[in-house]
Parts: structure tokens; sequence; C-alpha cells
């Protein structure tokens, strides 16, 4: 499945930014980017999407990033593996406001303001913004699940 993850992320290379979207070609945020894969592997999305802010600042916006990692997907025992989702901290923020998809140790993809969605280079300064790894259901490899 690790395979279907990463062929699914890479097929929305070049679409653009927008905030809130989730259409493939035609716009998405990095929510909407793991949306899209979400759909391409398993239909239907899990939740309805609440409406956001761009910074995901604002009341019972701070922690939703990551509760919903944590509702819907399976937390990885290691990272670094193709097909792990991978959830960031930005501006100093103590809680993830960004995330993408790894397609091999060292890469990721992510949609990204200005840029759209774009496989760059999981280098320190990205690494030290980590604030979790996640599997989608039923792709890891790991031995607990």
């Amino acid at each position: 499945m690790q395979d279907q993850i990463v062929d699914a992320a890479r097929a929305w290379l070049g679409t653009p930014y927008r905030h809130r979207a989730s259409t493939l070609g035609a716009g998405c945020d990095c929510l909407g980017l793991l949306r899209g894969v979400w759909r391409k592997l398993y239909g239907d999305e899990p939740a309805i999407v609440p409406a956001y802010r761009a910074n995901w600042r604002g009341q019972g916006h701070d922690a939703s990033l990551r509760l919903a990692a944590e509702r819907f997907l399976m937390p990885a025992a290691g990272p670094g593996e193709a097909g792990q989702i991978v959830l960031f901290r930005l501006g100093g923020a103590a809680e993830p406001r960004h995330c993408g998809i790894l397609v091999a140790p060292d890469r990721f993809i992510h949609a990204q303001e200005h840029l759209g969605v774009v496989e760059a280079n999981l280098t320190a300064a990205w690494l030290s913004r980590v604030s979790g790894f996640y599997w989608f259901p039923g792709s890891s490899t790991d031995a607990a699940d």
C-alpha cells in the first residue's frame, strides 16, 4: 500500500495552492492533499472537515490537525518510511500546522503557498519542525498493527 500512497501523492504534483480546497489539478492546501490521497485510497472521507483558517490559529483550531491525526490515522513507531504522513510545527507553534506525505526517507510532498504541491527534501530545518509521523489506516509496516 505504501507504493499506492506515494503514487497517489505524486499525482497531485503541480496542483495549485488553494486554501481549504482538495481538488486534484485545480487546487488544495496541505490538508486538502491528505484528503485527496485518502479519497484515492478509501473512497469517502471519514468526516466533514470544518472551516479553518490558513494559519490554523484561532479559537478551537490550535490542536485541530494533531487531534484529527490521532483520530483518523495510526501513529508510526518510527519515522522515515515512504507513505508516512508527517506533521510539522511552524512559526514556533507548539501544535502542528502543516502536513505532508513522505515519498522516501528524505523527501516529502506537501502543498505550499505560492508554489502549490511540490516534492521537497526533508532537510534538517524541516526535521526540526516535525511534530509526528503517522500512517494511513492499514498502510503501516510497523509490527504492532
